[in-house]
């Protein structure tokens, strides 16, 4: 920083001059006094006035050197003021500049796998924009970085554990089902304990549900899986036996197609989010209306209830959750009393490539319409069945509405899950 103070030849002279008018007044003062006393009095008011000369004169070149160094003084802070001012200024555009640019594409980074030390190589170190970037903002951006590294792998180590807690909850219910399979086969002919063992099977079927959301909201897929095609009719009632209030639901117009086994499960498990929303959400007298048509893109599965609208701010909301689903919403975003339907199937959209939208119904309720894609859609042979006695998954078997099931006779031959769907 460069003092500016002003020349010495500058301040000689100013102190010059302060002491010729200050003596130059003294003096004549004083000589004026003298002249107007008696004779007596003179020669001491002379010395008094030479003595006052000399005070007025040294207060005077006293004031002129102060006043001058207080001037440059205040030069030399106003430089540093100026100084001070254009460093912050500096500073605050480049804590924009992190703000606003480096730390999202670090943290970008970051989170496709790089560490928080590759991040700062990759970014700092390898773009020519942010080489200058000083310690200070370095240090900053590590620290944060570091944060953040710690904070996903808590975030991520909680979605494991609540996956394996949905795997061993579907283990459970899978065993229980196998059980269930075994004394329906067993007690097939007494169709009261045949008609409590079906209640039993849906409860349990109710539970696998949860289980599976609670896996899908941790990023995993639904645990079962489905070896051959499935015709879509019985997809949906495989959706419909995995909601409490499946006697309200009525199929409609369904495509006479089929889905591959892998999108089977997945499928499922949304029609089935959707249609407990209808049912959830709408008046108990009412039907809820399922049709499923071909449509350029694949198929549209149309679910409408007859309760009461969505008002602009509740679908606005629900296609929020629908979007941050997609983009990502996880365990920790639900909060305490997570509504997981619709955050459900987001994330099966994302991960399956299926489209939902929310539109208002004909019935007056909600229309939920989602889009399979036509490259899982096929119209060749479909031997796997998702409903009734008999229909298998890799694990478990499929689960039947209540309704559907009949008791059997001692002619009719028991179906083996093991072995494949029973002929309904």
């Amino acid at each position: 920083m460069v003092r500016v103070e002003a020349p010495m030849n500058d301040q000689a002279s100013s102190t010059v001059r302060a002491l010729l008018l200050s003596a130059a007044l003294m003096v004549t003062a004083t000589a004026a006094v003298v002249v107007f006393v008696a004779d007596a009095a003179r020669i001491p008011v002379a010395l008094y006035g030479a003595v006052a000369t000399v005070l007025v004169s040294w207060g005077a070149v006293e004031i002129t050197r102060r006043g001058e160094a207080t001037r440059a003084l205040h030069a030399r802070y106003g430089e540093h003021v100026a100084f001070l001012e254009r460093r912050i200024a500096e500073h605050d555009s480049q804590s924009v500049r992190l703000g606003k640019e480096l730390m999202p594409l670090a943290i970008y980074q970051l989170r496709r796998g790089n560490s928080p030390q590759e991040v700062m190589n990759v970014i700092v170190d390898g773009d020519e924009r942010y080489r200058e970037l000083p310690e200070s903002q370095r240090a900053l951006l590590m620290a944060i970085l570091g944060i953040v590294d710690d904070e996903e792998a808590m975030r991520e180590s909680a979605q494991r554990s609540f996956v394996n807690i949905a795997r061993r909850v579907q283990s459970l219910v899978h065993q229980q089902a196998s059980v269930l399979r075994e004394m329906e086969e067993h007690h097939g002919r007494d169709p009261e304990v045949f008609d409590d063992l079906l209640r039993i099977d849906h409860g349990t079927a109710l539970i696998g549900r949860l289980a599976d959301s609670v896996a899908v909201l941790g990023k995993a897929r639904p645990g079962r899986q489905w070896p051959r095609p499935v015709p879509l009719f019985s997809v949906l009632r495989g959706a419909m036996s995995r909601i409490l209030e499946y006697q309200r639901v009525d199929l409609h117009s369904i495509a006479k197609v089929a889905i591959v086994g892998t999108a089977v499960e997945p499928l499922i498990h949304a029609c089935a989010e959707l249609l407990d929303n209808a049912t959830r959400y709408s008046p108990p007298q009412t039907r809820v209306h399922v049709t499923a048509v071909e449509v350029q893109t694949g198929i549209a599965i149309e679910i409408e209830d007859g309760g009461v609208s969505l008002s602009e701010e509740a679908r606005t909301r629900a296609e929020r959750m629908l979007a941050q689903a997609q983009a990502g919403i996880d365990l920790n975003d639900l909060g305490e009393t997570p509504r997981l339907g619709m955050a459900v199937v987001g994330r099966l959209c994302q991960m399956y490539n299926l489209q939902v939208s929310l539109r208002q119904s004909a019935y007056g309720g909600v229309r939920a319409v989602l889009v399979v894609p036509r490259d899982v859609v096929t119209t060749g042979p479909a031997p796997g069945i998702a409903h009734g006695i008999g229909a298998t998954a890799l694990g478990v078997g499929g689960t039947e509405l209540p309704e559907m099931r009949k008791p059997r006779t001692a002619d009719a031959p028991a179906a083996n899950p093991a072995s494949g769907p029973a002929s309904q």
